[in-house]
């Protein structure tokens, strides 16, 4: 499916200071998030499948190797065991995960690996994941993982801006950052957890969409506090309000602590339910996750088997 790229716009602080967030209405809907049914059998396996088709495979370790990198590849365009992706019937699929993302440093080996696969190089940018670099260091930051192969950008915002609600320093800085990645997509981390009020989530979010991101994600996966659903409902309510306003639609990506199939689960239907089927896609919804393919490759092992194995059987490298 072809999405058209946000533009961006001019930044609109009268709709930015008039956004509000009802906190208890929000909690109350996030407590019913995967109570309501659940998805079984056939079903399941078909949406773990499509979980699958939506992880941004990640290493962001100190201590990441090229051996490392290539292993993760290799699992990217391989998700699941031959036998069990044979059980399943989508051996023909062609089936791998959204993305890999890697430091700058690993960017050239990933490139490689993953040539002529298809899937999405991503590099974290910006100073990642504290984003206290100097600003044209940031800005070139980007512009050198471009040319080494990456086709998005997973940047952190400035918190200082959000805390202090400078909104236009917060415009003007990811505007500059989506100039920079040209034709590669713009993710733009808002690190959720140090933000600290549901609102400057939401008024973030806005903003960040007002400066052209392709995608607003909740967390570097470093902090304390990641993905939380009331997180997640506050930014996809943003991102369904942006929508019917420019007519533009703009990518969410969770990311940190979602390591179990039955969370990504949880994360697809409220997708579902809150701004529908077409946000079922690599285009507009990712999973920043490390361990979670493993979980899920598990899980249909069960499905097929009826039996759980060792999660040693479904390593990541």
């Amino acid at each position: 499916m072809n999405i058209k790229r946000n533009p961006g716009m001019d930044l609109n602080l009268d709709w930015i200071e008039s956004i509000q967030v009802n906190k208890s209405a929000i909690e109350r809907r996030a407590a019913t998030l995967g109570t309501r049914r659940s998805v079984k059998k056939q079903h399941q396996a078909a949406w773990l499948l499509k979980a699958i088709t939506l992880i941004d495979l990640t290493t962001l370790a100190g201590d990441d190797t090229e051996m490392r990198v290539k292993r993760l590849c290799a699992k990217a365009k391989n998700p699941i065991r031959h036998d069990l992706a044979k059980a399943l019937d989508v051996a023909d699929m062609q089936l791998t995960t959204g993305a890999i993302c890697v430091y700058h440093d690993m960017l050239e080996t990933a490139a490689k690996a993953l040539a002529g696969s298809g899937i999405h190089l991503a590099a974290v940018s910006t100073g990642f994941p504290a984003g206290l670099s100097p600003f044209h260091l940031k800005v070139q930051e980007i512009e050198e993982s471009v040319k080494a192969g990456a086709d998005e950008i997973d940047i952190v915002i400035t918190r200082k801006h959000v805390f202090a609600e400078n909104w236009q320093a917060l415009y003007d800085e990811v505007k500059a950052y989506r100039e920079a990645c040209g034709d590669a997509h713009l993710k733009t981390i808002l690190s959720t957890g140090e933000i600290s009020t549901l609102r400057n989530v939401a008024k973030a979010s806005m903003v960040c969409m007002m400066a052209g991101a392709d995608f607003i994600k909740t967390s570097t996966g470093k902090e304390s506090v990641n993905a939380t659903l009331p997180v997640s409902l506050t930014m996809i309510r943003q991102i369904r309000e942006y929508q019917e306003r420019t007519g533009y639609k703009v990518g969410y990506k969770p990311a940190g602590g979602i390591s179990k199939a039955k969370e990504a689960l949880v994360y697809l239907s409220m997708m579902k339910e809150e701004l529908g089927d077409e946000w079922l896609q690599p285009e507009l919804f990712r999973f920043g996750a490390s361990s979670l393919l493993g979980d899920i490759e598990r899980q249909l092992e069960h499905h097929i088997t009826g039996h759980y194995s060792a999660a040693h059987r479904h390593a990541m490298g």
